[in-house]
């Protein structure tokens, strides 16, 4: 019994060490103890816990009595009782030390389980941030770009409302010309009619002239 606890607490240190120092073994024990404890493992874990503990107890009662026979005898005790408390103590001790090394254990690979996750989750975090950062800065170049070409596009605004202004003078001006001319064509017009009628007049005049003449000719003939 005793070499077994022994062994039993010496495979438990070495698990402890496994786990604490980071080396190659350490993703086997930790897998070995993941499939350990799904399925009925926890519940074979707790049974023979439960019963290391009850044997524990049964040796400490053992002692407890043995003390009291020591007492009840005035200190008279065989050597074969002296032997039995020792034994018993020391695999009271020994069981225990081990439960105790078994609960160290458990908790070990559950805060390593733990330290796992929340490096997972702070990796996926400082990537999301990285992502972030990099739309970040991606969308700072678009508003630079955006920025730019807002300023080109105001540049040809004032070039196009400068022309537009220029063509509206142009247009100004040239509707003056226009309303000029119209006004000049007009006093031509009427100039061209006011001779048209002198003209006519003039020749009137001058068939009345031809006409008399040619009575006067007729006259003188006769």
């Amino acid at each position: 019994m005793i070499q077994v606890l022994f062994t039993v607490i010496f495979a438990e240190m070495a698990l402890i060490l496994l786990l604490i120092f980071k080396t190659p073994l350490r993703k086997l024990v930790i897998m070995g103890m993941d499939r350990v404890k799904r399925g009925r493992g926890p519940i074979v874990v707790k049974t023979t816990g439960g019963t290391i503990f009850i044997v524990m107890l049964s040796s400490i009662y053992s002692v407890v009595s043995i003390h009291k026979r020591w007492i009840d005898e005035d200190g008279n005790v065989t050597p074969t009782d002296q032997i039995l408390m020792a034994q018993h103590l020391l695999e009271a001790s020994l069981m225990g030390f081990s439960l105790f090394l078994a609960l160290m254990i458990d908790r070990l690979h559950h805060y390593i389980r733990e330290l796992r996750m929340r490096r997972k989750s702070m990796e996926a975090v400082n990537k999301q941030n990285r992502g972030f950062e990099d739309g970040k800065n991606g969308a700072s170049d678009d508003m630079i770009s955006l920025e730019e070409e807002a300023s080109a596009l105001r540049l040809k605004i004032k070039k196009l409302e400068a022309t537009v202004e220029e063509k509206a003078k142009e247009s100004s001006d040239a509707e003056a010309n226009v309303v000029a001319l119209k006004k000049q064509s007009e006093h031509f017009l009427r100039e061209n009619d006011s001779l048209h009628e002198d003209n006519q007049n003039l020749r009137a005049q001058v068939q009345s002239l031809d006409q008399r003449s040619s009575n006067f000719d007729v006259k003188k003939a006769s």
